[in-house]
Formats: structure tokens, sequence, C-alpha cells
């Protein structure tokens, strides 16, 4: 128990072998429930998992509230880690799912999630509690980025890629003033868990991401912490070339859906005709623009009229994003939280 709630820790893991056993061995004595999820991998992360936990098991006491799974979907011991093995490879948003769900069953009042690959610091998990359990928010994820000293350890590719994603997953989730929106250390409340609907969220690397605006359409508050990063020899699966791509893909669809479920079917906000209006001006003002161009190089008519025309409805449609984009600040404002050092 943490502050009179219990606590547990999903860590999903994917040929995370010499790393996973750390992360289980090192999750702090309050924690009731670690659920360590091994996603189909090929080398030894299975058998490190069960031989911590069995280690874990003889060292410590035992705890209530369910049994652990085993890789053929059985139950042998009633004990604070519980080894789950998935028989299919489903992502680190599949595997963040299964430990959501099983922590659903058993009534946990948070959950966290710490990367098999130790990236996490379990000295700060408290840290990242204190929002949930103290009712600040419903949902607290890390952020590496408001200290200089904590994304010192990324690289500037790295630091790119998320600068990208963190604009676009701000548009996207309606929560502005969030940042980091990759940082896979997170803790979410039972009552965040019972209203979203976990089915509906991307099993891969974009989870974080997507599952950010299933929390905006629910209206729960999110927590912004800062937290430092551990980089040691961990394999990184992620291929930026390919994730930012697909992952804005689904950003983009996702803000279309939040704005429709948000602002039309749950509720009305006249920004989403700002958006509608805005990106057809935009548009329609840099199709004329290039036209222009193209006409003032090929032909003798007069540029003049059509360039005047683009450039005002360009300036036009960016006024109404601009406008639509305050209107959405405005409108989930108290659903951010940020927390200060």
């Amino acid at each position: 128990m943490y502050k009179n709630k219990s606590v547990a820790v999903v860590v999903p893991a994917y040929n995370e072998e010499g790393f996973v056993g750390d992360v289980i061995d090192t999750v702090p004595g309050y924690v009731d429930r670690v659920y360590a999820i091994d996603d189909c991998s090929t080398d030894g992360t299975w058998e490190e998992i069960q031989q911590h936990a069995e280690i874990d098991k003889q060292h410590k006491p035992a705890h209530t509230g369910g049994d652990a799974l085993t890789a053929d979907g059985g139950s042998d011991f009633d004990n604070q880690v519980l080894p789950i093995r998935h028989e299919e490879n489903r992502g680190v948003g599949g595997s963040i799912k299964t430990g959501y769900k099983r922590a659903l069953e058993e009534g946990i009042d948070a959950v966290a999630v710490m990367a098999g690959d130790g990236q996490m610091d379990p000295n700060v998990l408290d840290r990242m509690l204190d929002p949930i359990v103290e009712g600040e928010a419903e949902y607290a994820k890390g952020n590496r980025l408001r200290n200089s000293d904590y994304r010192g350890g990324m690289s500037n590719f790295r630091l790119f890629g998320n600068a990208i994603l963190t604009f676009l997953t701000k548009v996207a989730s309606g929560y502005w003033k969030m940042m980091d929106p990759q940082n896979g250390y997170t803790v979410i409340s039972k009552s965040a868990l019972e209203r979203i609907d976990l089915d509906r969220i991307y099993d891969d690397y974009g989870f974080a991401n997507h599952l950010l605006v299933h929390l905006n359409v629910q209206e729960l508050r999110v927590a912004d912490v800062p937290t430092p990063a551990v980089y040691r020899d961990e394999q990184s699966w992620i291929s930026l070339p390919t994730f930012i791509p697909k992952t804005s893909k689904l950003l983009l669809s996702s803000f279309l859906w939040r704005l429709k479920t948000k602002y039309m079917i749950l509720n009305f906000h006249p920004l989403v005709f700002f958006y509608i209006f805005g990106v057809l001006s935009s548009v329609l003002g840099l199709l004329g623009g290039m036209y222009t161009v193209w006409a003032g190089l090929r032909t003798t008519l007069p540029i003049f009229p059509r360039g005047t025309l683009s450039i005002i409805l360009f300036m036009m449609g960016s006024m109404f994003l601009l406008f639509a984009m305050l209107f959405d600040m405005q409108s989930n404002a108290d659903l951010e939280v940020i927390i200060h050092e």
C-alpha cells in the first residue's frame, strides 16, 4: 500500500533478457503487485521473469488478491510478482493492456508502468503516484524534457523526433501543456481504467499517444511529472523513420475522432467549425498560390489579383486554425496538472 492505496506495476518486456530481472528486483516494497509480462520474447526473458518471481516469492511476504498466471494460463502461487506470458507478440501497448485488465480484476487503485529495459527510475515512483493517490489527476506521465539534466542523455535525433511527436500529440489529444508523450513511465487510476475502452486503444508503440486522446475525451486530468531516464545498453525496438509517419497517421485519425466525439457527440463547441474552415481556407490559399506562381512562369496572365486572393485565403485560414487551437486550449485547461520539482 502507498498512502492507503493499493499499487501495481506493469512491466512489459520483449527480448529484455539481462534487464527485466533488475526491474523486478528494484520495484519498491510498497507495491502490491508486479505484472511482469513477456510479450512472446525470443530470448531468455520469460525464464528470467520466472526466476526473479521465484526469488521474490522466497524473500518477500505473500500478498493477497490473486494468483500468478503462468505460460499455460494456470495459477500456482499468491505472491507480489505475477509472471504473464503472451503466446503471440501483441506489442508494447498490448502488454500494458494485459496488465491494466489484470489490475482491474484485482481492484488495484493505482497502476504504474515501468518498461522492462530498466529506463524508469524506481526511486521516483512515489513522485509519479502522488498526483493519483492525492486526487490531483487520474493519469500521471513522466517528462524528461522540462529538466535539462534529464534530457541530457537523449541524442539530438531522439530529441528532434520527440519534439515532432510532442507537438502532434498536443494537437491530437488536447493536452496542450503536456510534453514528452513517448515517455512510458506512467500511473493511471482505477477510475480512469474503468471509464476508457482499452480494446479500442492502439497496441503498438503509439499506445501512450493514443491513450492520451481517449483520456481527454473522458475529461480526465493528466499530470506531467519531471522524471529522469536511465540509459544503459538496452536495445530500442523503435525505428524512428517508420515510427514517426506511422504514429502521425494514428494521431491524425485520433484527432478527428476526438473532435467528433468530444465536441459534436458528447457535447458541442464551435471550435470544430474553426478547424474545418481553417484547414479548407489554408489549403485553398496554398493551392491558389502555387497555381499563381505556375501561371506567372508559363503565361502572361496578371498574377497580382490571384496572388492577393491566395494570400488572403491562406492568412484567413491560419487565423481560423489559431483560434481553434486557442479554444481547444481553454476548453482543456482544467485537465492539465504540471508538477514541479
